[in-house]
């Protein structure tokens, strides 16, 4: 049994309070310690059952009302990936209360009161993971103290199961909520027991989407869902081309169009504003229209006649999450995809780093038998979320109500904040659940944009991207591209690694991960180039490349050894585990051979019974987790078929299974797609794809007929889920057409528009 301190840093941890009605609530602060309770915001409660009226927000907090329904206030922004179901479960578990006595709550955006109101970096369980046990297991606490006052026993002799108090030895039994108000009184004790893993009846159990039902039956959820009385509709019209601004515009036929209320031009942020780094946006001029409806507003656009001119080359002042400002040179030049390959390609020296060297490289490969080089691609990728961004703004004189999908609420509300000239504690940010983000919504400038119009027209407007806007304005997924090589001695054993990547406008390497500590000499090197055209996060950032194009050299490397694929990989691993080379390895050796061991096992790697099969694997550690997968494929009339995907999971304790094969299959399918069909080309600035006529994502028809997912029960606290099952599975699609094909696919998308390989 783990005890547990309940207050740090003399900061009160928790605190109950008596609810108004009845009941008692248990306050937590996710990551810190409680700030005070404030007045403001009572939020809505989505219930069965009647539940009591008022009750004072926190942090966040577990509700328990008297009639025994329990409440918690999710204060992470829910984007698909489960938490609304998975953080209360938690709980629950702790709590020691029936699944069904539970209701989930989005608290709103409170810097006050929450902490890391973030959806991103798949850290959500990780990070909350203790602070949601404590919480539920303080309030089993003060619940048995008072039932034990009550029955005048020892609290040791009450018991708990299913949201009910036992007394063994008189026979009594009561519901938390008869004695909720009760326990409220009861002092914060200064520590509390946790359960021991092998007790857990929630954790480990596969629970239903709190929201599916409201999804399937389509209760309004998301942020083009929202309205509100008087809501104008607002769209932009950003310029065609990366390094150009508005010249001018003749609005007088847009503006004889039925329904517009008005057109103008707005900047998003002002000149001489310290951005952060989630203020990224390529286009701050922009023409905003302004109308009754949608489609009156879509087209009017049409009937604009905008000049535009040549934006010239600046320097962006933008501050890092470390509180580090950089300059950021940002080219005014129209740019080609064909040149960008050709500067990637030709990367001069002196833009290059050394990141990591450990022992001797140069001499290593100087002395080496045989020398393998080969160099790995990625184009620009546009997240194409299922949902366009929009965002609701009414903005008054003082004040600013803001509602809509987004990832990142508290960087943004400082945005809003500095441009608006409105007090942080005047912008009240709600968050509708999103339509997909895969960290597009971590960058808030839409949401400034909506600030903005609304304070210009002085009325609630809803703003709305089309289609073409989203894929057309940026935040794309960097183009990358890597070198490496790799030694061997006469006898075949890999003696030096070596690795030199970049992109436009940013590096995915990450040094210290394997195989790094796993051979005696190895060289890590990056660079960058500057670019007009906006990137950013995109589902698991860097390691989205560099994952699949280090997967698929080891299989080279591998082949040229004359040695099994995973056999190879687990050899390098082992001398990893047993002797590591240098001090900042960030992965641990043993699990990750767990789970190319676990897959391995699972799939029937070898077995003559898969000689039809055309199998890749491959393996990965990134955001705390070890993901290994293997895919099986056939040809049939020209085209890649995936039959089957194998995929072994070390993420801890998997708080609900459903959930997690659900992030998983979702990663590996988006993956495969990216890795065969999806780009964003782009010739004298303009993007060549505005929508999915010409941008190709994966069909139903080409998913995996079967995903098998397959997790490690370790006992582990839960890390990451969201992002790692999605970078090694293009290793393992590039693996996999080696075997069917019989040649190497280097540079991404592997097959293209037309799907086809030839």
């Amino acid at each position: 049994m783990k005890i547990i301190k309940t207050s740090y840093n003399r900061r009160s941890f928790l605190k109950s309070t008596a609810l108004a009605g009845g009941g008692m609530m248990l306050g937590f602060n996710w990551f810190a310690g409680c700030k005070p309770a404030t007045e403001e915001g009572k939020a809505a409660v989505n219930a069965v059952r009647e539940m009591p009226k008022e009750w004072f927000e926190l942090n966040g907090f577990l509700k328990i009302g008297e009639n025994g329904l329990v409440t918690i206030m999710s204060p992470n922004p829910e984007i698909g990936q489960n938490v609304k179901t998975s953080m209360p479960m938690i709980v629950a578990e702790e709590l020691d209360v029936d699944w069904k006595d539970v209701v989930v709550e989005q608290a709103p955006l409170n810097t006050e009161l929450y902490s890391r109101q973030i959806a991103g970096g798949s850290q959500a369980i990780r990070q909350g993971w203790q602070g949601l046990r404590m919480a539920g297991a303080t309030a089993r606490h003060m619940l048995k103290e008072a039932a034990a006052k009550a029955w005048k026993v020892p609290v040791e002799e009450i018991t708990t199961e299913a949201g009910m108090l036992h007394h063994k030895n008189s026979g009594k039994s009561m519901g938390f909520g008869e004695v909720a108000s009760a326990a409220a009184n009861i002092p914060i004790p200064e520590e509390v027991s946790l359960k021991e893993h092998k007790d857990f009846k929630i954790i480990g159990t596969s629970r239903k989407n709190v929201d599916g039902l409201k999804i399937v039956t389509g209760q309004p959820l998301f942020g083009l869902d929202y309205e509100q009385e008087g809501m104008l509709i607002a769209m932009i019209v950003h310029p065609p081309a990366f390094g150009m601004k508005p010249k001018s515009v003749d609005d007088a036929a847009a503006k004889a169009m039925p329904g517009i209320k008005d057109i103008f031009t707005i900047k998003t942020f002002k000149e001489g504003y310290q951005k952060s780094a989630l203020d990224t946006s390529a286009f701050t001029d922009l023409v905003v229209l302004v109308g009754n409806t949608t489609w009156e507003v879509m087209n009017a656009k049409k009937a604009l006649k905008i000049e535009w001119a040549a934006a010239g080359d600046r320097v962006e002042s933008v501050m890092g999450f470390s509180g580090k400002t950089n300059d950021i040179n940002i080219p005014g030049a129209m740019e080609n995809t064909e040149g960008h390959r050709s500067k990637m390609e030709g990367v001069d020296a002196k833009l290059v780093k050394e990141v990591r060297k450990d022992g001797n490289p140069e001499a290593a490969f100087k002395n080496a038998a045989k020398i393998i080089e080969r160099t790995y691609s990625a184009p620009f990728l546009a997240h194409n979320c299922m949902e366009p961004m929009n965002f609701f703004a009414n903005v008054t004189t003082d004040k600013a109500e803001l509602v809509g999908p987004i990832q990142t609420p508290e960087f943004m509300e400082k945005s809003v904040s500095a441009r608006l000239g409105i007090p942080p504690e005047n912008i009240d940010i709600q968050m509708t659940r999103m339509g997909g983000g895969f960290g597009r919504r971590l960058y808030g400038h839409f949401l400034v944009e909506a600030a903005v119009i609304s304070q210009k027209v002085k009325a609630p407007i809803k703003l709305i991207y089309s289609r073409e806007d989203d894929m057309t304005q940026g935040i794309y997924r960097p183009a990358y591209h890597a070198t490496y090589r790799a030694a061997l001695d006469k006898d075949n054993n890999l003696i030096a690694f070596h690795v030199r990547t970049g992109g436009i406008s940013d590096s995915p390497l990450a040094a210290n991960r394997f195989p790094a500590g796993a051979l005696d000499n190895y060289l890590a090197e990056e660079w960058k180039l500057d670019s007009n055209i906006s990137v950013g996060a995109f589902r698991a950032p860097r390691s989205n490349f560099i994952a699949g194009a280090e997967q698929s050299f080891l299989d080279e490397v591998a082949e040229e050894a004359g040695k099994d694929p995973i056999a190879f990989r687990l050899e390098l691993l082992e001398r990893a585990k047993q002797n590591p080379v240098g001090e900042n390895n960030d992965y641990d050796a043993a699990r990750y051979a767990g789970v190319l061991e676990l897959v391995r096992e699972k799939s029937g790697w070898g077995n003559a019974n898969n000689a039809a099969l055309h199998r890749g694997v491959s393996a990965y550690f990134c955001h705390n987790t070890y993901i290994a997968q293997i895919l099986d494929m056939t040809v049939k009339d020209g085209k890649p078929k995936i039959e089957n995907v194998h995929c072994a999971i070390d993420c801890g304790i998997v708080v609900n299974p459903d959930a997690a094969k659900n992030m998983a299959e979702g990663g590996i399918v988006d993956g495969i797609g990216h890795a065969l069909y999806s780009e964003m080309t782009f010739k004298d600035g303009v993007p060549q794809q505005s929508n999915f006529n010409k941008y190709r994502l994966i069909r139903h028809s080409e998913a995996p007929k079967s995903i098998e997912v397959y997790f490690v029960d370790n006992g582990i606290d839960p890390t990451g889920l969201g992002e790692p099952p999605f970078p090694p599975i293009m290793g393992a699609v590039a693996n996999a057409l080696y075997r069917a094909t019989g040649k190497r696919f280097y540079h991404q998308p592997f097959l293209g528009d037309k799907g086809v390989l030839g």
